[in-house]
């Protein structure tokens, strides 16, 4: 044989080693083979309307096999099973924790429990997407924070907003100065919580009340309304009650104060005093050191954000981007301008994330940092006195506020 012919049968060989090698180590389901060694897998913790609804969300993708799901209501555990096939149920999340073969968990239960399950699924070395408030207090928040930092995981907070255009749209115009310097920023959305105060209700076959209680030391009757059953067709009102949630503070909050923080490239940072109405406040008001201001003002219509600048206003809601002047909303934003992380799909960005080992579009930070500007207006609205935050330190210059920056949580799920 030739040396010619020996070099092309080398470099053939070489070239077509290349090409199976390249097809081994890219992911099949990018190649358009799908096996299940190419999809995640994921364990959902808490089984309610909300994880109903991500369940279908991330079985859309495509890219996952979810393998167990775990509820302290039984007949919930069973009905998010029954769409699926090969999910295995439990009463106790610690199960699936405990399972070597589940890469992430989605938490979708009350505010209450987030803390507790996060840093505990973070110390089990799962990646975890967690139903938005993140945290019940500021303290426990920081906490997550932490679990993840600590054991090197992919947190994603489920405010979907930042995947949605016309938020991404509207935070560009607002960062590249369409509408000129930011004087102040209207948040609408609802009031804070109040003390649990409904009556004692049954409690129904099935329901672990105690466990669905876990972390808080004050042992609450059982009301459905805080565990609606499965014929009861509406949202929880837990979120209602101080409790076990933050309110329409935290609720919608943690969507609407969390494109104003986008908005003011506040991620890693937050205000430095939140003020409650008073003869000079008409509405609750946060200041920043730069000066900009941002309001709670909670009013009919759709829940949103109002920009105000020097030159004109950005006023997005769900759906629908006003600006003026009216014809600045369909402005194209240049490459060469400042743009925002810009994810599509929420729940296919956490997966890509997983596979990277990068940050997602609403990291667990961005999470913390948004439910901490709800629970800091929450607290100035509970003691009803203006109050100076530090967002470095993470404290109050007062005693009293700061006590309200953690709570006492049963020594089985402390995490502060």
């Amino acid at each position: 044989m030739t040396q010619k012919a020996n070099n092309l049968n080398r470099r053939q060989f070489l070239t077509s080693a290349s090409i199976i090698s390249a097809a081994m180590i890219a992911p099949r389901f990018v190649m358009g083979c799908k096996s299940p060694s190419d999809e995640i897998t994921l364990g959902y913790i808490g089984c309610g309307k909300q994880a109903m609804d991500l369940q279908d969300y991330f079985t859309k993708t495509g890219e996952v096999r979810i393998l167990a799901a775990a509820d302290v209501y039984e007949g919930k555990v069973q009905r998010f099973a029954n769409k699926l096939s090969g999910c295995d149920t439990y009463s106790d999340f610690r199960k699936i924790l405990d399972r070597k073969d589940i890469n992430a968990v989605v938490v979708a239960v009350p505010d209450h429990w987030h803390a507790a399950i996060a840093v505990m699924a973070a110390k089990a070395g799962k990646d975890i997407y967690c139903e938005k408030p993140l945290s019940l207090t500021i303290k426990e928040g920081r906490a997550m924070v932490n679990a993840a930092r600590e054991h090197n995981r992919v947190f994603q907070t489920g405010s979907m907003q930042r995947s949605w255009p016309e938020f991404r749209q509207a935070v560009e115009l607002v960062r590249n100065g369409y509408i000129g310097d930011i004087k102040t920023v209207k948040v609408n959305v609802g009031p804070a919580p109040v003390p649990y105060n409904l009556q004692s209700e049954t409690l129904p076959a099935g329901l672990d009340w105690d466990f669905w209680l876990g972390p808080n030391m004050e042992r609450s009757a059982f009301n459905h309304n805080l565990a609606p059953g499965l014929n009861d067709d509406f949202w929880a009102h837990w979120r209602d009650y101080r409790e076990f949630g933050g309110g329409g503070m935290t609720d919608w909050g943690a969507h609407m104060f969390d494109i104003a923080q986008w908005g003011l490239d506040m991620d890693a940072s937050g205000p430095v005093s939140v003020t409650p109405p008073d003869k000079d406040h008409p509405f609750l008001t946060y200041q920043y050191a730069n000066g900009i201001t941002m309001t709670h003002e909670p009013s009919k219509g759709d829940q949103g954000v109002i920009f105000v600048g020097t030159k004109g206003e950005v006023h997005v809601v769900r759906g629908k981007l006003e600006t003026t002047p009216p014809e600045l909303k369909d402005k194209v934003i240049g490459d060469n301008e400042k743009r925002v992380y810009k994810s599509e799909n929420h729940y296919h960005d956490f997966l890509q994330a997983i596979r990277k080992r990068s940050k997602p579009v609403a990291d667990v930070e961005i999470g913390h940092r948004t439910a901490s500007v709800c629970n800091i207006g929450n607290i100035a609205y509970q003691l009803n006195k203006p109050l100076k935050w530090d967002p470095v330190k993470e404290v109050f210059d007062d005693a009293e506020a700061n006590k309200l920056t953690g709570r006492e949580m049963k020594k089985e799920w402390n995490v502060i």
